[in-house]
């Protein structure tokens, strides 16, 4: 089976290296080889449909909002691009939004940059700010969940 990975060696010691300095994405260059290694952490992904919603308790962390039954239905809004996250338009600025926050669709949620470019993320559906699913400033892909959204 090893053999049938030529570049093996090369794909560990980058999945070490992401698990060394707790990055989600390396990609790696040379004489026209390229791998890239992305990782997404279990809890980023949404339950499966037929899960139920957690139940509030102290078991429930901070940050973490348990819906009430109009709010059981939830939403995701997702990463469109590779790059940080950023929860607010400078550093010593207040949060574009927080837990708890009500959000229209088109309005602007975080920046992720990429390429030294700021990106503004908007909320694609009106909703309240159930859960923040990633830190100030951590990398994210594309497409893993940022926020999610309490809809009903």
């Amino acid at each position: 089976m090893a053999d049938s990975l030529p570049h093996r060696d090369q794909v560990e010691t980058l999945a070490d290296i992401l698990d060394e300095k707790g990055l989600n994405e390396i990609e790696y260059e040379s004489s026209g080889l390229k791998i890239r290694v992305t990782r997404f952490p279990a809890n980023t992904f949404p339950p499966p449909a037929s899960a139920p919603p957690p139940a509030a308790g102290p078991a429930a962390s901070a940050g973490e909002v348990a819906p009430s039954a109009a709010e059981a239905e939830s939403h995701l809004i997702r990463s469109p691009i590779v790059g940080t996250f950023y929860e607010a338009p400078s550093p010593d600025a207040a949060p574009f939004v927080s837990v708890g926050d009500r959000v229209s669709k088109g309005e602007v949620v975080c920046i992720i940059e990429a390429m030294k470019l700021m990106n503004e993320i908007e909320a694609d559906r009106d909703g309240v700010v159930a859960e923040l699913l990633v830190k100030n400033g951590q990398g994210v892909g594309y497409e893993e969940p940022l926020f999610r959204i309490a809809v009903g």
